[in-house]
């Protein structure tokens, strides 16, 4: 018996686009889409049992650069080892899903590629207010955190002055996704952390993305047909 059980890559698409037809859509302090039950349950369950150890932060500056060499991208060799990477690839790889995307958050998908992290914060984790790159075309991020504290674990957002206006909900298996530009500050404010963080970025980014080794497809661009 395989465990966890590993849905259907048709099942993980067809969640994943109910979720971003059904977002709830804010504007400030910047445009944003609020997600809810992202993932079939059984994926959320494949990705908290890989095993993968968290990083030990140790001191950090605010940035995930300072531990680069222990990041958990969502590679070729993640995907051959772990059917819950391979079928979460190819759903978000997927054209329809694409489609979706471009026609949501108004990006030129069509040749980009999927980036996908999994983090995994420990008491001292922080991350400075900062706005991502344009090449990420567009940001998500899939809270799978659990615990009596981790309501509290959502990601703090900034006005265009830096200034703190709220924080996302951390509840389990939502998400937000925003188009990065000049105002899009976010961060993740020192707070206690009893547990471990547990969260998925996703991103289609740019052709001209350099670090090729953090691409789930580095030879296979996004297709919207």
């Amino acid at each position: 018996m395989q465990y966890p059980p590993v849905p259907a890559v048709d099942a993980v698409a067809e969640q994943f686009c109910r979720a971003v037809r059904s977002a709830q859509r804010g504007e400030q302090p910047y445009r944003h889409w609020l997600l809810r039950d992202v993932f079939p349950i059984d994926l959320c369950t494949g990705i908290l049992t890989l095993p993968v150890a968290p990083p030990q932060l140790g001191h950090t500056d605010g940035t995930r650069n300072t531990y680069n060499a222990s990041r958990c991208f969502i590679t070729p060799t993640m995907r051959s080892k772990f059917p819950t990477c391979q079928v979460l690839s190819e759903a978000l790889q997927r054209p329809e899903v694409a489609r979706l995307m471009a026609e949501t958050c108004d990006i030129p998908a069509e040749g980009s590629y999927l980036r996908m992290e999994y983090m995994q914060d420990t008491d001292g984790a922080w991350l400075e207010p900062h706005r991502d790159i344009p090449e990420k075309l567009f940001s998500m991020v899939i809270y799978l955190f659990t615990g009596p504290d981790s309501v509290d674990w959502g990601t703090d957002i900034y006005d265009a002055d830096v200034k703190w206006v709220g924080r996302s909900d951390g509840e389990f298996n939502s998400g937000v996704i925003f188009v990065p530009g000049p105002a899009t500050w976010h961060g993740f404010d020192q707070r206690p952390i009893v547990g471990v963080r547990r969260l998925m970025e996703i991103n289609y980014v740019h052709p001209s993305w350099r670090d090729r080794e953090q691409l789930a497809f580095p030879e296979r661009a996004i297709s919207l047909n």
